[in-house]
């Protein structure tokens, strides 16, 4: 999400004083108005990381979208391309009812996707509606299609864990602090600029700045998008906590309550340092 220019709080985007201490790739590269997806990611990431490696440095990869680096590390799978006019007729469908269908026709699906993103369930129902077979069948030759690419060969893939108590607090405390820094101004600003933008706009699936619009729509009231956004977001770690788990060649770090970023980028780099033989990523989705 911190592709889209002026989603700035609600995607926690580094500011300018960090981007002028450390280069940063891909940041404020799109307007909110336009779709960005894995296969537009891969090919500028690549990008960024050949320019990177060119100039002898380390790319790092920082970020929550897990998809989007097995997309890059393993390619993309082979589902049918978006067809536009497809597209808009599934975007005039209440959510509710393409909820009963994603059921009826691959209810595994249904039972595991973002109920709450439109986004994702639209793009489930263009697949099946093209192809009847579930889209575990579709998606199972995800690594058996991929073209093998050095960026796959010497990546080391690292996440954070916290006890989810600690996880939850702090994840509670970043949307009040969101809230505070002015995330209604921002999102108010954000539809000034793309009056017509819809909610099922891939920029508008961020956390919190779906919950905001649905609120100056007059959907809840204020106290209750925060709540909501709390909820959502501590939902969204949790999938995220079990998709790495089984999608990803994960090497795992703790970070216990007080211990400070500098502590856990050495633990990083000292894991880092250590041979470690490679695990290919599960390919069930």
């Amino acid at each position: 999400m911190q592709v889209y220019r002026g989603l700035d709080l609600g995607t926690a985007k580094p500011t300018a004083e960090e981007r002028a201490r450390v280069a940063h790739h891909l940041i404020d590269i799109c307007e909110v108005a336009q779709p960005f997806d894995a296969a537009q990611f891969v090919t500028l990431a690549r990008q960024a990381i050949d320019q990177i490696h060119a100039r002898r440095r380390l790319a790092i990869l920082c970020g929550g979208t897990g998809l989007y680096f097995k997309a890059l590390l393993y390619g993309l799978g082979t589902g049918p391309p978006t067809v536009p006019a497809l597209r808009r007729e599934l975007e005039k469908i209440p959510l509710p009812e393409l909820l009963r269908e994603l059921a009826a026709r691959d209810p595994q699906t249904h039972d595991r996707i973002d109920r709450q993103n439109p986004r994702r369930v639209i793009r489930a129902l263009e697949i099946l509606r093209q192809s009847p077979s579930p889209l575990d069948v579709q998606r199972a030759d995800w690594t058996s299609s991929a073209v093998a690419n050095a960026v796959a060969s010497s990546a080391r893939v690292f996440a954070l864990t916290r006890p989810l108590a600690e996880l939850y607090r702090r994840i509670d405390a970043r949307v009040d602090q969101m809230f505070r820094n002015g995330l209604e101004a921002e999102t108010r600003g954000l539809l000034a600029r793309a009056p017509a933008l819809s909610l099922s706009a891939t920029a508008c699936q961020a956390i919190g700045y779906r919950q905001v619009i649905e609120y100056l729509r007059g959907e809840r009231s204020l106290e209750q998008t925060v709540a909501l956004v709390k909820q959502r977001t501590r939902q969204f770690a949790r999938r995220q906590l079990t998709w790495l788990r089984h999608q990803l060649p994960v090497e795992w770090i703790p970070w216990p309550a007080g211990e400070s970023a500098t502590e856990v980028a050495a633990a990083i780099e000292e894991l880092f340092r250590k041979p470690v033989t490679k695990v290919s990523a599960s390919t069930t989705t």
